[in-house]
């Protein structure tokens, strides 16, 4: 049972801070920023949320840099609009997810170029 709302508050969480990034964070160091994943403690003390970014490493750099800088205020708005008890800090992991898969068809289509779609 307690799992199941770890995984609906990380979702909701995952959800408003899409929507914050978005729609009212104006910092002009922030790019194109897409909330990939929130993994949430047991405790809902902490969510690791997984952004992923285009751009050069520069500019993820200074995504994470405006992200961090914007961090208490996106904290309370997530409080205010869960109503959380405790709203639980946010550490923003680069999600590298999407670049190994690239790098992975990249090798595939080198070791067999009839396969190119």
């Amino acid at each position: 049972m307690a799992r199941i709302r770890v995984s609906r508050v990380g979702e909701q969480v995952k959800k408003e801070l899409s929507q914050i990034i978005q729609q009212e964070i104006k910092d002009p160091r922030i790019g194109f920023v897409t909330v990939t994943a929130v993994d949430m403690s047991g405790d809902l003390q902490l969510a690791k949320v997984f952004i992923s970014v285009l751009g050069s490493a520069d500019q993820k750099s200074q995504t994470l840099a405006g992200l961090e800088k914007a961090k208490g205020y996106m904290r309370s708005e997530i409080g205010r609009r869960i109503k959380l008890r405790h709203v639980p800090d946010l550490v923003f992991v680069m999600d590298t997810s999407l670049d190994r898969g690239e790098h992975i068809s990249r090798l595939l289509s080198e070791v067999n170029p009839q396969e190119k779609e």
